[in-house]
């Protein structure tokens, strides 16, 4: 099975088991969206990388009412679910593009490009390539914000990742049946690399600033900035 079947199967329960499934899911969404440096009002491009069923940029929109999106994935049944979301791509603020994300290529096209569990699918190489084409399709000033999984720095961490994680969605009430699908698709999928090389691999693509400003466990709220001139660190508005 490829993976976009894959994600596919999941769309019916997708966003619910989301809220399950991921640490600390308020807090991450909340963080990602304080990064963002643009006031309210303003007028931002946004580009959602592995967008699924659209729900980053669903929370990125309830902070900017006026925002225009173009929403990637490989998965047409989740973009389906993200047209019904926000509507048809009719030339709009709302267009969905089906295909691979590895081949985006725009130059100066966004304010903000986002992406929520998606980057870790790749191999440790297509990561580090991907990160360049990011940069180039940023503004200046523009930011990057990655919601993503990594790697325990040992194994004795990564299995206590592993096992904390069980023990949270079982009582989150998790159904077994939906535990082991989310296993699978972890265990076939996911390609997790550690936080520090994360980190370096921004900076390596020309990112500023480059941190991970939350962390839940397994999943990390990651920020890097496309700025001409050095400016103050990321950091989250305080809560």
């Amino acid at each position: 099975m490829t993976i976009d079947q894959a994600f596919n199967e999941s769309v019916n329960y997708y966003d619910n088991w989301m809220k399950k499934a991921l640490p600390g899911y308020e807090d991450l969404f909340a963080v990602a969206r304080d990064l963002i440096p643009f006031p309210a009002n303003a007028l931002i491009d946004v580009l959602d990388l592995g967008a699924g069923t659209g729900l980053f940029s669903r929370h990125v929109l309830d902070k900017y009412p006026q925002g225009s999106f173009v929403l990637w994935d490989i998965a047409a049944k989740m973009l389906d679910v993200a047209r019904k979301r926000f509507g048809p791509s009719d030339g709009g603020r709302f267009r969905y593009v089906l295909d691979d994300y590895r081949r985006i290529d725009y130059t100066g096209t966004f304010d903000v490009v986002l992406s929520s569990l998606s980057i870790h699918h790749l191999s440790d190489e297509d990561k580090r390539l991907l990160l360049p084409r990011i940069y180039r399709a940023l503004r200046s000033p523009g930011v990057f914000i990655n919601i993503d999984q990594v790697r325990g720095p040992t194994p004795e961490m990564q299995e206590r990742y592993w096992t904390t994680w069980l023990k949270m969605v079982r009582e989150r009430g998790g159904t077994e049946e939906e535990i082991r699908a989310s296993v699978d698709r972890r265990r076939t999928y996911d390609r997790e690399a550690l936080l520090a090389d994360q980190l370096a691999w921004l900076e390596e693509a020309g990112f500023r600033n480059a941190d991970c400003v939350y962390k839940n466990w397994f999943v990390g709220v990651f920020c890097a900035e496309k700025r001409e001139a050095p400016p103050a660190r990321c950091s989250a508005v305080p809560r």
